[in-house]
């Protein structure tokens, strides 16, 4: 055990929990009409804590059980059977690594809920969340991070996969879950109400960038310049994707935004995730500046040319962020074409057709999508029994 990697990697841990409790609860909350911010919030605290317990159960196991497994982990470690305080996983506890990987399978299935915010069953999130977290997210860490089958020494041979913090693993799977479940649920009633509390929204991205030093340079698994680089590309991708987004908008309506400048940043954020341990900071400046145009360009095409109401844009940002920032690193010379396309591929129809199942068994069980009065008078009071404001208080 290394202790200067443990404390790191547990203020790491610490930081990507502060990515969904309380920053994407905030970012997506402020999006939303003012009678639903409640159910988001409730959304993400829930999902928080249930993908903990079944990570625990079976989520870690699956995803980082026996290598030898190319395409699922065994279940030798189901409720960390045989992992003490003294094991080890590389230089850093066992119980610490799981905790690390824990985060990022609390913020994926998050991620999903900013597709169907507004409109949703509070049945159909849990259910569904807890599903696809052990059936799509988890195989697919197996594959990448667990010595699967994408892989170094994998399908695609000696260089495998790189995906350093979650290009694929965690954006491109939460993008592609998100727009099929918009596309199964249908437009919202009320889909061109502005964002309630763009100030929320503002802290919630602040929040996230703070939050994303842990997701990308806590990857790196040790205190060393590995980590400060992959901190130091990180900020510079979300600041150039912030500036590259509000000018953008400016061109294109006469008015840069806040939410569209935060919003920049997130999609900067994704971008730069999976190329995050192998760029320095003039690919970041690119990558940034690409980001900001290409996001917003994907969310126009799909709000205005699909109509698909992906509500908050999650696969407009998070998976084409995703997709792109896993290309340029091998455009930049350190990945193979092949294994990067490929992977992108495999990872993009596995989460497809396991997407479509999960929604159609978990429909079966529970409703998808609220009644239209339900929707109409809010989730906040309709299923929760609670406001966010009163204003006669």
């Amino acid at each position: 055990m290394n202790g200067a990697d443990t404390a790191w990697i547990i203020v790491a841990t610490a930081l990507v929990l502060f990515m969904s409790l309380p920053g994407l609860a905030l970012f997506y909350g402020g999006l939303v009409r003012a009678r639903n911010v409640l159910s988001v919030f409730m959304h993400v605290y829930a999902i928080a804590c249930l993908m903990s317990i079944l990570w625990l159960a079976f989520g870690y196991t699956i995803a980082f059980g026996d290598a030898s497994h190319g395409w699922f982990g065994s279940l030798d470690k189901a409720f960390l059977s045989g992992v003490t305080a003294d094991s080890l996983s590389g230089t850093l506890p066992e119980v610490l690594f799981f905790a690390f990987q824990m985060t990022f399978a609390i913020i994926t299935p998050a991620l999903i809920v900013g597709a169907y915010v507004e409109r949703v069953g509070f049945g159909f999130v849990l259910t569904f969340s807890s599903l696809w977290m052990l059936l799509c997210y988890a195989p697919v860490v197996h594959w990448i991070w667990g010595g699967g089958a994408l892989a170094d020494g994998g399908i695609f041979g000696e260089i495998g996969t790189r995906d350093f913090a979650g290009g694929i693993v965690v954006h491109e799977t939460a993008g592609i879950a998100a727009l099929m479940i918009a596309v199964a649920l249908g437009p919202r009633k009320h889909r061109t109400t502005p964002p309630h509390a763009p100030w929320m929204v503002f802290v919630g991205a602040a929040m996230l960038w703070v939050g994303w030093f842990g997701f990308n340079g806590g990857s790196q698994l040790a205190a060393d310049g590995g980590a400060a680089m992959a901190i130091t590309v990180t900020h510079i991708s979300a600041a150039t994707a912030s500036l590259s987004w509000a000018l953008y908008e400016k061109i294109k309506y006469g008015k840069a935004s806040l939410v569209g400048i935060v919003t920049g940043t997130i999609a900067g954020l994704a971008s730069i995730t999976p190329a995050s341990g192998f760029v320095g900071p003039i690919a970041a400046l690119i990558i940034g500046a690409v980001a900001g145009v290409l996001c917003q360009e994907a969310v126009n095409f799909i709000r205005n040319k699909l109509q698909i109401d992906d509500t908050l844009d999650v696969f407009a940002v998070h998976g084409v962020g995703g997709i792109f920032g896993t290309i340029m690193i091998a455009v930049f010379g350190q990945g193979s074409f092949v294994a990067q396309f490929g992977a992108l591929i495999i990872v993009g129809i596995f989460t497809f057709v396991v997407t479509y199942v999960l929604i159609k068994v978990t429909a079966a069980i529970t409703p998808l999508r609220v009644d239209l009065e339900t929707e109409v008078n809010g989730l906040d009071l309709s299923a929760h029994g609670e406001r966010a404001y009163d204003i006669t208080s």
